[in-house]
């Protein structure tokens, strides 16, 4: 799964324009293979336009490549293989079936109208087991919980088997067990040659990724990697100082200050 170029996705000058208001403004970024990168930032930053911007799901200006190629000459099947999407607050296919939902990941990898292969209903199990919603694979999505549902969705993107993996808050509705297996399934991507993109709001969790993306008002102000005091710096400038990052039992954590 490894990619050949060590920068897995790279936007030069993008600009996002939303109605009549510029909402990215110029944003330049490397983002390296190999490594999990979150953005953060208040709300209104522009975190998750620039997410949606990179995946080609919203039109813009600049330039965006991915593995060293312009991300507009991919064909959109082969993009779809490349690159798995999670993104919030998701909807549709209420009626479909847990495992049917899953099974969409594996569309990039059919031909037109072709039926499901066996490598295909094993990627979808293993995807499933992974986020530990295999016991209700027969159940509707519109029947499951927030968090349930979110988990199926999570599989979906697993299931696509793809080097690029980009989540638009994806511990939406996940109590904390459930986040914690988040992280693990996120490392075990990028140990298997993967790389993974989120956009998260809980900082303390954004601080597990290997680096960090700093937003605010449509610019990136820092980049970094998680550990570096610069980037801690950073995160506390951007909250206005009324979080500070502290080491706490071997990790780094936001805590709010009094």
């Amino acid at each position: 799964m490894t990619p050949a170029s060590s920068v897995a996705l790279q936007a030069d000058g993008v600009r996002v324009t939303l109605g009549d208001t510029e909402v990215l403004h110029g944003v330049t970024l490397a983002l390296p293979a190999g490594r999990w990168t979150t953005i953060v930032g208040p709300n209104g930053a522009g975190k998750s336009t620039l997410l949606k911007a990179m995946s080609q799901l919203l039109p813009h200006e600049g330039r965006v490549r991915m593995l060293d190629r312009d991300a507009a000459a991919w064909s959109h099947k082969e993009r779809a293989r490349t690159l798995a999407w999670l993104g919030q607050n998701e909807g549709g296919a209420e009626d479909l079936l847990a495992q049917d939902v899953v099974m969409l990941g594996r569309l990039p990898h059919q031909p037109w109208l072709g039926a499901a292969s066996g490598q295909d209903h094993s990627a979808v199990q293993a995807a499933m087991r992974e986020t530990q919603c295999w016991d209700w694979r027969r159940r509707s999505l519109g029947s499951l919980s927030g968090g349930e549902r979110q988990r199926v969705l999570l599989a979906r993107a697993l299931a696509v088997q793809a080097p690029l993996l980009l989540m638009d808050e994806p511990l939406a509705n996940l109590d904390p067990p459930h986040q914690s297996d988040w992280l693990r399934i996120v490392r075990r991507h990028v140990e298997r040659g993967g790389t993974a993109l989120s956009v998260l709001h809980e900082i303390t969790m954004a601080l597990h990724a290997d680096e960090m993306v700093v937003m605010d008002a449509g610019q990136v102000l820092h980049q970094g990697r998680c550990n570096d005091a610069a980037t801690h710096r950073a995160l506390e400038a951007v909250f206005q100082r009324r979080i500070g990052i502290h080491s706490l039992a071997g990790q780094w954590v936001a805590l709010p200050n009094e």
